[in-house]
């Protein structure tokens, strides 16, 4: 069995997992599956453990090796699984050097303490990023590129920093080199990524700022056809990149923000920087230049002390901002964060408020699909038949496009959840 990598949570895993895979393989490793979690919530470690123990009776014979904020935050919790061989850290994790070194037999055959099968350092001692460059992404037609790590936020809710350490950003000329590598290679989109994107670059000489990296991309690699820029702070996001995705037609109009409420009292518990009506400037003003634009955001429904009034300014803001795609997370207290103290909400209100707020974005995304219908554009073909707009979203259509290659569709209807078109001339 070749390296297997398991890849769960958010994107910049999915860039990191390439990572892993190719380290792995160059080290020679057979009979691996590598497990890389998220610890956004508490039912994502759980689907963790979950996956880890699905995984080992799938395959029985392999050493299952877990790393990922999980990992880093919570690694005795793998550790003391008997299906885990080993658990590396998030600093370690894309080096060499890491998978040089055997990774050790299953733990059963050997008789292994625990402890010793754990390679996880202080997150907070990291200092630098290293230019992971990956040169592209099996089976996936968009390549993802890592530009930032780690963030120094301390919202109340979130474990993220003492799985990610601080913030670090790579070169702007790391960036762009591994961009042009990527284009060579035949890749038309690339999505940058980090943890805390609008933080880019203030640990780096001359401090530049995220809008100065997507200007010197655009500049430096003029074959890039389509620059995507995932998760945002928006009130971090500097007047440049506010200007370049309000006029560059290479940089796709769609982002996801991260709002999390839409009461501005929740929002100070939370200890974010933004206001609500931030939240809507932000959304107003873009489209104001740019009616296609679309938005995506995190919420979390059931915050600690929000009452019936408070959630129902999140429900709102779906509407205010004109949000598409929501990502919605059921509070969950996590062990050693302030929120964890504050008095908390009943399982039953959080998850009837997760409900009630994910129906209101199949609505908002139902009501999208249905202004498609009839519209042509751009699609850059993921697979045989399915596609995404440069709006992100997704495409199943009749005819037949290479996977990578960017074709032209006929939107022609919609399920509730997918655009169906036909591909034109």
């Amino acid at each position: 069995m070749p390296v297997e990598v398991v890849t769960l949570g958010c994107r910049l895993n999915t860039f990191e997992s390439e990572g892993m895979r190719k380290a792995a393989r160059a080290a020679g490793h057979e009979d691996l599956v590598i497990v890389n979690t998220c610890a956004v919530t508490a039912e994502a470690v759980r689907q963790a453990r979950q996956t880890i123990r699905r995984l080992h009776r799938e395959k029985p014979d392999a050493r299952i090796v877990v790393t990922g904020c999980a990992a880093q935050t919570e690694p005795e919790t793998f550790a003391g699984m008997a299906e885990v061989a080993q658990v590396i850290g998030n600093d370690i994790k894309l080096k060499d050097e890491t998978w040089v070194d055997s990774v050790p037999p299953k733990p059963a055959d050997f008789g292994l303490d625990a402890l010793e099968r754990v390679r996880v350092n202080d997150i907070m001692s990291v200092r630098e990023t290293a230019g992971h460059l990956v040169d592209g992404f099996e089976g996936r037609a968009r390549a993802f590129v890592q530009v930032q790590n780690g963030c120094d936020h301390r919202c109340t809710f979130c474990i993220i920093p003492f799985g990610r350490g601080n913030s670090r950003s790579v070169p702007m000329g790391e960036v762009v080199a591994q961009i042009s590598r990527l284009l060579a290679g035949g890749y038309r989109e690339v999505v940058l990524t980090g943890v805390d994107l609008t933080s880019y670059g203030a640990d780096l000489p001359g401090t530049p700022r995220l809008g100065a990296l997507v200007e010197a991309i655009l500049a430096h690699c003029p074959g890039l056809e389509r620059l995507r820029i995932s998760s945002i702070d928006s009130i971090e996001a500097d007047d440049k990149l506010v200007r370049l995705l309000k006029s560059e037609p290479r940089l796709m109009p769609h982002l996801h923000l991260s709002l999390q409420a839409g009461d501005n009292l929740i929002l100070k518990r939370m200890k974010r920087r933004h206001s609500r009506e931030d939240a809507i400037r932000f959304c107003t003003e873009l489209r104001a230049e740019r009616p296609d634009f679309l938005f995506g955001a995190d919420i979390i429904a059931g915050f600690p002390t929000e009452t019936e009034a408070m959630f129902a300014n999140s429900l709102d803001l779906v509407d205010a901002c004109g949000l598409t795609f929501l990502h919605v997370f059921p509070y969950s207290p996590r062990p050693g964060t302030p929120a964890a103290r504050m008095p908390q909400l009943d399982k039953a209100t959080i998850k009837d408020r997760a409900a009630r707020l994910r129906e209101k974005g199949a609505q908002a995304l139902a009501a999208h699909l249905a202004r498609s219908v009839g519209r042509v554009g751009p699609i850059l073909v993921e697979r045989a038949g399915t596609g995404r707009l440069d709006d992100f979203t997704l495409v199943r259509f009749e005819g037949m496009a290479e996977p990578g290659t960017l074709a032209q569709v006929r939107i022609t209807g919609h399920d509730g959840s997918t655009l169906s078109g036909i591909l034109v001339a």
